[in-house]
C-alpha cells in the first residue's frame, strides 16, 4: 500500500557533507510524522530526526547541530542534510513515516529498506 524508498547513502568522508531522501508513495491520505533511525554494525538501531507535517523538528544529541531535517509536504519526500559527519555516523539509515491511507483509517508507521552511508578516510 505505502512505499518509503530511501536514496543518497554513499562513502564520504569525514567532516564531509551528505544528503539523504525518503520518498513516500502507494495510496496515500495524509503524511504525519516523518523519522530517520540508523543502524551501525553490531549496535541497536537508534533515533536520529523527525519531523512533523507542520514542520517541528527533534534531534538525537549526537547529530544537533550537524543534520538536519525537512520535509516537501507536497511530494511526500523527507530529507536529511549531513554535514560535518563523523566515522561514528557510518549506518544504515532507514526512513519512517506514519502514514493514513483514507480519510477514515488510523494511521500507522511504514518503513524504508535503508541506505548505507559510510564514513571513512
Amino acid at each position: 500500500q505505502v512505499q518509503l524508498v530511501e536514496s543518497g547513502g554513499a562513502l564520504v568522508q569525514p567532516g564531509g557533507s551528505l544528503r539523504l531522501s525518503c520518498a513516500a508513495s502507494g495510496t496515500i491520505f495524509r503524511v504525519n510524522t516523518m523519522g530517520w533511525y540508523r543502524q551501525a554494525p553490531g549496535k541497536q538501531r537508534e533515533f536520529v530526526a523527525r519531523i512533523t507535517s507542520g514542520g517541528t523538528t527533534n534531534y538525537a544529541d549526537s547529530v544537533k547541530g550537524r543534520f538536519t531535517i525537512s520535509r516537501d509536504n507536497a511530494k511526500n519526500t523527507a530529507y536529511l542534510q549531513m554535514n560535518n559527519v563523523k566515522p561514528e555516523d557510518t549506518a544504515v539509515y532507514s526512513c519512517t513515516a506514519d502514514v493514513s491511507t483514507t480519510p477514515i483509517t488510523y494511521a500507522r508507521d511504514y518503513w524504508g529498506k535503508g541506505t548505507l552511508v559510510t564514513v571513512s578516510s
